[in-house]
């Protein structure tokens, strides 16, 4: 498969793919069709993005826009399903935290009947427009050039991490945020680009996912230490919040520490410049 065909089949593929779980979305509403909606959505902005540079087309930045916006609305619904369904796996051994997950499912039915409202009134008509102008778009790509073209946008992506990642501070959580944001719309572009990489490790995309999803740990502690803390402004005067704090906080120690450890990998995931090889490359 050529590269040209290679992004219009993915264009068309995740377009689909959007349309299909926001549907479903609609129809079945639930904590999994909203996760497989987010994922689709991203999915879709991060070639959106790819698009954008290749194209240098600066219509896409309103589909985009809209496409963050939606996503951007279920983020809080997203954070607190994700520490109930922790706490639903903990729950027996860890009593002290009842009260937090009575507190957090109470905020989910909430947040359930305003999400399920933002689902069905998301608009699409301004993005569909946008797909159909790409696909056509595409057909002007300069074939000659377009491999390298795509390499060099992933190029500036993973540059951008890598700035953020010289400065994480262990003391400074959101220093790691900032890296897990920029990560994964690096990780996001190269799934679209697999099929041209060569050389390549077969658990690639896998050790991509690890690396982001240990990261995403201790984002998940810090949203719930934030939580707790808001919790507990509400508390009944006879709850004891320490326990329950301490418990996160060790954990958010575990995650951060585990982190720390195997943070080099990301040097292993492509190249620091463009005149570098590729890890890969290197070990042959």
């Amino acid at each position: 498969m050529d590269t040209q065909t290679l992004l219009r089949d993915t264009l068309n593929s995740r377009w689909d793919k959007y349309k299909s779980e926001l549907k479903t979305c609609r129809r079945e509403f639930s904590e999994e069709a909203v996760h497989d909606f987010r994922v689709a959505a991203r999915r879709l902005l991060s070639l959106l993005e790819l698009l954008r540079e290749i194209l240098q087309d600066p219509g896409i930045k309103k589909a985009r826009r809209v496409m963050k916006d939606q996503l951007d609305e279920l983020d809080e619904l997203r954070n607190t399903q994700v520490l109930l369904a922790d706490l639903s796996e903990s729950i027996v051994d860890t009593p002290m935290l009842r009260p937090f997950q009575a507190h957090l499912q109470k905020k989910e039915r909430k947040l359930l009947r305003t999400t399920r409202k933002e689902i069905k009134s998301m608009q699409t008509a301004s993005v569909a427009k946008r797909i159909k102008q790409l696909e056509q778009a595409m057909g002007d790509l300069d074939l000659a050039s377009l491999d390298t073209s795509l390499f060099s946008v992933v190029d500036e992506a993973f540059a951008i991490v890598m700035q953020r990642y010289a400065l994480v501070d262990p003391s400074l959580p959101s220093t790691i945020h900032r890296v897990r944001l920029a990560f994964k719309k690096f990780r996001y572009m190269v799934e679209v680009i697999h099929p041209i990489l060569q050389g390549f490790p077969a658990d690639y995309l896998k050790n991509l996912h690890n690396y982001q999803s240990a990261m995403g740990d201790i984002q998940d502690m810090e949203v719930a230490l934030q939580e707790l803390a808001d919790f507990n402004q509400h508390a009944p005067a006879s709850y004891d919040p320490e326990p329950a704090r301490s418990y996160y906080k060790e954990r958010h120690a575990i995650a951060l520490a585990g982190y720390i450890e195997d943070k080099g990998e990301i040097l292993t995931f492509w190249r620091t410049a463009p005149d570098q090889p590729f890890p890969q490359e290197k070990r042959t």
